[in-house]
């Protein structure tokens, strides 16, 4: 009777053990569910403080000019008279000419290294391309200035309007002196830049479709190339998409570097050789010196106006993602 007692008795201390521990478990899976919620919501938190910053601050801008803000390129401090439409101009030629050199080359050379380069040559040109990427900004900007710049005035630009001098409509887009600097080279810069972001991203995303349709199509007779546009590329656009939109992100925003080579003028030119400016780039050489509130405010506004593009162009690219998913049948 006795050794039932006892054993009745450890059994209860056992079960209450069990539910202690039951109920620690439920606590700590609380407190990591509460931590967890707290750090999501921290980025929304950050978020709305950036934009309600942005907007506030450019209210005096817009109260002031009303859209006009945005329709013209007069830029003087003197007078208090400010428009963003050179800065906005200058940051997308030169995202574009960023995209249109980085896209192909960045590419090409992601199917080079996963389809036809040699097993001892990959590793080091994807140390090279890594190290690429890891290069600080303004190191792109002193060569772009220093080197770049001068060789570009002295052979590439002469050449570009001695072609296209000729010809209509791209008389006018390579027209005016060589200075080296300007908007085509600030573009050659930022795809200089980008391009370890794309073909980072688009070799990856090559890695990941599966050996067994390459060998398939192969099997039927294709070739590289046929394999590549007919399997590789449709498997892996997502992937691609989102690298190249990672790029563009990241040429939008650049500052440093085309700070250097830009020519910071607020004045749009027919000609890509002509100096220019960037949004990112007329913040960083103004702000310091921006005295009195519409001043600031405009600066703040560009500010505002590159967050709105770029917001702008993440959700178009989302938006032309999810129609290739329902093309697909996804």
């Amino acid at each position: 009777m006795a050794d039932a007692v006892m054993a009745g008795v450890q059994g209860a201390e056992i079960g209450n053990q069990k539910l202690g521990r039951l109920a620690r478990m439920r606590m700590a899976d609380r407190t990591f569910h509460g931590l967890t919620l707290a750090a999501a919501l921290t980025v929304l938190l950050l978020l709305g403080g950036v934009i309600f910053s942005l907007v506030w601050g450019s209210v005096p801008a817009f109260s002031t000019f009303g859209l006009g803000f945005l329709t013209t390129q007069r830029w003087n401090p003197v007078t208090e008279i400010f428009g963003a439409l050179a800065p906005i101009y200058g940051t997308i030629v030169t995202s574009i000419i960023a995209l249109l050199i980085a896209v192909p080359v960045g590419i090409g050379i992601a199917i080079f290294l996963t389809e036809l380069c040699p097993p001892w040559l990959k590793r080091p040109i994807g140390v090279c391309i890594e190290l690429l990427a890891g290069i600080p900004s303004i190191i792109y900007g002193i060569w772009g200035l220093f080197v770049f710049a001068p060789f570009f005035q002295a052979t590439v630009q002469p050449f570009l309007i001695w072609v296209f001098g000729p010809i209509p409509i791209l008389s006018d887009i390579f027209a005016g002196p060589p200075y080296g600097i300007g908007v085509l080279t600030a573009g050659i810069i930022l795809a200089i830049m980008v391009l370890p972001f794309i073909t980072s991203i688009t070799r990856d995303v090559f890695d990941t479709v599966p050996p067994v349709l390459k060998e398939a199509t192969y099997g039927l007779g294709c070739t590289t190339s046929e394999v590549v546009t007919k399997v590789v590329l449709p498997y892996s656009r997502v992937g691609v998409i989102g690298g190249i939109m990672l790029g563009l992100g990241r040429a939008l925003g650049e500052t440093m570097a085309v700070t250097f080579v830009i020519g910071n003028t607020h004045k749009i030119s027919s000609s890509i050789l002509a100096p220019g400016t960037t949004i990112s780039a007329s913040i960083a050489n103004e702000f310091t010196e921006a005295t009195g509130e519409l001043y600031t405010s405009s600066l703040i506004a560009l500010g505002l106006i590159l967050f709105v593009i770029t917001f702008f162009v993440l959700a178009a690219a989302r938006l032309l993602l999810l129609r290739m998913n329902v093309k697909a049948g996804n």
